[in-house]
């Protein structure tokens, strides 16, 4: 095998692996079908998105007796409302996504990111 098949065969496999795992995560969405997304600006669990911030980014709130699978709690908003939280981090909507698979909000300002399992 020349030396040209063998880096084309290592560059295809090394494109067949990137892709495969940049597939290989499942976007989080709520029950609803909706993506939800993580703010890198909350702080621990806490959350800092209110205002025009929660207008653009709904929180994903929760009823107080709601259960959902492992690695899901929630959180207490400053207005008592609960939020959702996947591994400790409050979750959010956003206001742009029209329908269920949507993530148009991804990488926005490079602190809002969808959630991936």
């Amino acid at each position: 095998m020349s030396k040209s098949t063998k880096m084309l065969l290592a560059g295809l496999a090394g494109f067949a692996l990137s892709t495969s795992l940049a597939f290989s995560a499942t976007t989080l969405t709520a029950k609803n079908g909706m993506t939800i997304y993580v703010f890198d600006k909350d702080t621990g669990t806490e959350s800092t998105c209110y205002d025009q911030c929660a207008v653009n980014w709904p929180p994903y709130l929760a009823e107080a007796d709601a259960k959902l699978s492992e690695g899901w709690t929630m959180v207490k908003r400053k207005d008592g409302a609960m939020q959702w939280a996947y591994d400790g981090h409050p979750m959010y909507f956003f206001k742009g996504d029209a329908a269920k698979g949507d993530a148009k909000g991804d990488g926005m300002g490079g602190i809002w990111h969808v959630v991936k399992e």
